[in-house]
């Protein structure tokens, strides 16, 4: 069921100051994979955006869910055994918030699905950490395909987010509709120049974060939508090298890092939010240890806090070409469809003490 809501398009206005200059001289730093995901069945991974879970109740109960854009959602476990497939179409981009049904408290596992157009929806179920099918919510039929995608919370609701090749941003209110099935309504839309992808929302702000692929990061308001975007920072071949991909907040203590995966050199790019200012903290790559580096990567997903065996966090990211053990197969793999795509993780310690922050 969609219902549409009133709502207003926002022009893009340019920053009135512009974020910190670059450092001369941007080192990026490696750091290894501790995990990545195996998928036995299916060579050909078409592997683009992950998200982490963990039951509230229990850290060491945890699922790491990724997209196959040709196919469908697979679940692993944070070993990176498989453990579910729902073969839902081409589904890109994937984000999860807390959510209830029937009072009953779950998580809600959302998608932008590319071929019907519109979101495809799962619910976890913590007591047996299994997903199942709840529905899916057709977007416009003048929005067209939605290829980006994320979640957020704020003002005491829950919003799915999807955004498309032209540019357009829309924010929808997710509920539980008739029959207890889900609902969604258009609350809030805004327009960019370009192709997007990558979203992230601070539940605890309002602000929403979208990389324009070949511009740079913008910010917007699900608080104050009628605000126009703002550039936090651009595409510059240094700090952010095109295209902008996956977007993701880390919170560690009273610290918060905005990551951006900088997909034109396989890397990613760290800011620490401090308020309406955002202090460079530098880049990491996925690389060394026994595990192939991660490299063209695409989205990215930070889990803040305790998750399985990480105390203070882990990064899940999309890796374009799988290899066994710690080397990328040859460059007529990697660049041929036949690759295996896949995600790596990364302990969130490591990263703090690569960049000493």
């Amino acid at each position: 069921m969609l219902l549409l809501a009133a709502c207003g398009e926002r022009k893009v206005a340019e920053p009135a100051t512009e974020t910190a200059a670059a450092p001369a001289e941007v080192i990026t730093v490696s750091v290894p994979a501790v995990a990545e995901t195996l998928v036995p069945d299916n060579p050909t991974v078409d592997a683009d955006d992950p998200v982490l879970w963990r039951d509230p109740a229990d850290p060491a109960r945890a699922l790491w869910i990724g997209t196959d854009k040709s196919k469908g959602l697979y679940v692993h476990d944070m070993a990176g055994r498989m453990l579910q497939f729902f073969p839902d179409g081409p589904v890109n981009n994937v984000d999860q918030r807390s959510f209830a049904v029937g009072g009953k408290p779950t998580a809600l596992v959302a998608a932008s699905e590319r071929e019907k157009f519109g979101v495809m929806t799962w619910l976890i179920d913590p007591a047996t950490l299994k997903l199942s099918r709840w529905g899916f919510l057709p977007t416009e039929k003048e929005f067209g395909e939605p290829y980006g995608f994320c979640m957020g919370q704020f003002g005491g609701e829950t919003f799915a987010i999807a955004n498309n090749k032209a540019g357009e941003v829309r924010a929808y209110a997710i509920s539980v509709g008739a029959g207890g099935k889900p609902a969604m309504a258009l609350k809030h839309k805004w327009k960019l120049g370009s192709q997007t992808e990558g979203c992230v929302v601070n539940d605890e702000t309002g602000e929403l974060y979208v990389g324009e692929e070949d511009v740079g990061i913008w910010r917007m308001s699900l608080a104050d939508a009628a605000a126009a975007p703002v550039k936090i920072a651009p595409v510059d071949g240094s700090r952010l090298v095109a295209d902008v991909e996956g977007l993701t907040i880390m919170r560690d203590g009273a610290r918060q890092f905005l990551i951006a995966s900088s997909q034109g050199d396989s890397a990613f790019a760290v800011w620490e939010i401090k308020g309406g200012e955002y202090a460079w903290a530098g880049r990491f790559r996925v690389a060394g240890g026994s595990i192939d580096p991660v490299t063209e990567t695409d989205g990215v997903d930070a889990w803040s806090g305790p998750i399985a065996g990480f105390p203070e966090g882990a990064i899940a990211m999309h890796d374009t070409c799988d290899g066994e053990g710690p080397n990328d197969p040859d460059t007529a793999v990697c660049e041929s469809d036949g690759k295996q795509q896949n995600y790596k993780l990364v302990d969130w310690r490591d990263v703090k003490k690569a960049l000493s922050i």
